[in-house]
């Protein structure tokens, strides 16, 4: 198995998305992160069916990044509770593997 994870989480907007993104692979905590189209999120939350307009982001990192990752992740986030979903990579290129070591080290 590799040692590339991919971190799902959400955000409300578009700016805020582009920031958290900025700020994680500055800070070396991710390789590369993917921001997709504005979607429709249901949930429940406190009792109350919610619906919001959100932005899902996928975070390439590494698991020695994890622990760091959270961190930051939770400190910056905007939500009380911010989603985040770890998703194990079972094989990527060695080229691609090598990448995302070096720019998370």
């Amino acid at each position: 198995m590799t040692e590339i994870v991919m971190v799902l989480t959400t955000v409300a907007d578009d700016e805020r998305a582009e920031q958290l993104a900025r700020r994680l692979v500055d800070e070396r905590l991710a390789a590369c992160v993917n921001l997709h189209l504005p979607m429709v999120s249901m949930y429940r939350w406190r009792g109350t069916l919610e619906r919001d307009s959100e932005r899902q982001m996928v975070i390439k990192t590494t698991r020695d990044c994890l622990p760091a990752l959270e961190a930051r992740l939770t400190q910056l986030h905007a939500y009380e509770l911010p989603e985040f979903l770890i998703v194990s990579v079972d094989g990527a290129s060695g080229a691609y593997e090598k990448w995302v070591r070096e720019e998370t080290s």
